[in-house]
């Protein structure tokens, strides 16, 4: 299909175009910008008066629950909320049952994604067998199959030996590994942000202590190895300020964080709802606050969905009890928009908001993904940045229906997303 964008205003920060720009899509790619390609006739016309054209979304976390917990949700009902949501390009942590460890369950959800057709799939592979913390898989392997890089997920490497042979590893083969500082003792069984708040609820803490203990081994490692490690959904000041020294001494890390964090904070928890039950848990205002800040200085460098879908069953419990989790596909072009208003410079605020969640994103994957210039993968997000939507459960494609931000006006409305060249949704 040869596809023509036009009167449409284009944000491609990867390209640092931010202007009102005609785009030409053939063959999957894009072939022309401003200008028509010689001899291009389109089969169809996208009108874009007053849209925003951008990259299609890359999210560095989303839990698709497939394999084995399609009670939760499915490949079919997560591609669709990613579509809706303008997310073109999605990374999937490997805690499925069973544990992506092995190179056929990867290749086994690859070619299913590849069926449905709508964004592309990018699997991280098992670090350690079945996550036990205990021995390293076969990550050239998993590499061939199609693994990105390597995780533990949320499970934690009890032996620091374990976790210095994989990121010795890593580094002889040049992998990226991901891992989610968090002391596997400290706040073990913690269900929100130790302080005030979680004391007068009654709630156990999770102490901030949690994450820089951990962090101060991992920084360590990576001295010690110089391995590439990508350090997934921080969530306090003192991290961060662990996080920015390290990059200014030269440390090849790089880091995310939930964009629920970009804007809740523990008070946002209310009468206990349990929707407002996250891993890691929303943290105080000043971690808010700083969390905000790094990403406008590159402390961090990109905001993810950390979609986590969750039934009924699991989330309308007391909310001690409730499984940690929040549905966020649909919801991350909206919250990456509002940061940038909130924080950036009025003139600059779209462009660096896109940017966090496309061209920043596309390069810590590596990925040829994020941008729109001549010759890439016609992966494209059209939205209207005036439209306001409510924020409504029934309403969400995703099977887990649970989000602290139900009943929240949020602005910027996905109208259309194009995958490879095809037109994967259109509203």
């Amino acid at each position: 299909m040869k596809i023509h964008i036009k009167n449409g205003h284009l944000v491609d920060p990867a390209n640092g175009i931010d202007a009102q720009q005609d785009v030409y899509i053939a063959a999957g790619k894009v072939v022309g910008i401003g200008q028509a390609p010689e001899g291009f006739a389109a089969s169809k016309v996208i009108d874009a008066t007053g849209l925003i054209v951008a990259p299609g979304l890359v999210d560095l976390s989303a839990r698709l629950r497939e394999p084995g917990y399609e009670h939760k949700a499915t490949l079919e009902s997560e591609m669709q909320a990613a579509v809706q949501g303008g997310v073109t390009s999605l990374v999937c942590p490997p805690d499925t049952d069973p544990v992506l460890d092995e190179p056929g369950l990867v290749e086994m959800l690859k070619h299913r994604a590849r069926l449905l057709n709508q964004a592309h799939v990018y699997p991280l592979g098992a670090l350690t067998t079945k996550l036990e913390g205990k021995s390293l898989t076969e990550m050239a392997e998993l590499t061939d199959a199609g693994c990105i890089g390597f995780s533990q997920a949320d499970q934690p490497i009890l032996d620091t030996t374990v976790l210095l042979r994989a990121l010795q590893y890593a580094k002889t083969f040049d992998f990226t590994v991901w891992l989610r500082p968090q002391d596997p003792h400290l706040g073990r069984s913690g269900v929100a942000h130790s302080g005030p708040v979680a004391s007068r609820l009654g709630l156990s803490g999770v102490p901030v202590m949690a994450e820089t203990v951990a962090l101060h081994t991992i920084l360590e490692l990576v001295r010690v190895t110089g391995a590439r490690v990508h350090l997934c959904r921080m969530s306090t000041a003192a991290g961060l300020e662990l996080v920015r020294a390290a990059k200014k001494e030269g440390l090849p890390i790089t880091c995310d964080v939930g964009a629920h964090h970009v804007h809740m904070t523990e008070m946002d928890i209310g009468f206990f709802d349990s929707n407002a039950r996250l891993n890691p848990p929303l943290r105080g205002q000043r971690d808010r606050d700083a969390i905000r800040a790094g990403l406008l200085d590159g402390t961090v460098d990109v905001i993810c969905s950390d979609h986590t879908p969750v039934d009924d069953d699991e989330k309308l419990l007391p909310f001690g009890e409730a499984s940690p989790g929040a549905t966020g596909l649909e919801l991350l072009l909206s919250l990456a928009l509002k940061w940038g208003e909130e924080c950036a410079e009025p003139k600059k605020a779209v462009a660096q908001a896109i940017a966090k969640v496309t061209s920043d994103a596309a390069r810590i994957v590596g990925l040829q993904a994020g941008q729109l210039g001549v010759g890439s993968v016609a992966d494209v997000c059209l939205f209207d940045p005036a439209v306001h939507w409510k924020v409504e459960a029934a309403a969400l494609a995703s099977q887990g229906k649970h989000t602290p931000f139900v009943g929240y006006e949020l602005a910027g409305q996905v109208k259309a997303t194009i995958v490879a060249g095809h037109i994967a949704f259109q509203r």
